[in-house]
């Protein structure tokens, strides 16, 4: 954050019930992230939520499903 950026590490992923995977938003946190996740999560739906860390090469890392 040296440049003035706001660093958005943490993904939430959305993953539909024909397999398509979709990034629903990134947040500076993995609590933040993991908050939208499960809100989303308890909507009902069929769709599958988690939480990854993006890696300092843009590589997806970690991850948290619901």
């Amino acid at each position: 954050m040296n440049d003035g950026t706001i660093t958005l590490p943490w993904l939430v992923i959305r993953q539909d019930d024909n397999g398509n995977r979709y990034r629903v938003g990134r947040y500076a946190t993995r609590a933040e992230a993991q908050k939208i996740a499960d809100s989303l999560d308890d909507r009902g739906h069929k769709q599958l939520y988690w939480v990854e860390r993006i890696g300092p090469n843009g590589q997806h890392g970690a991850s948290t499903v619901n």
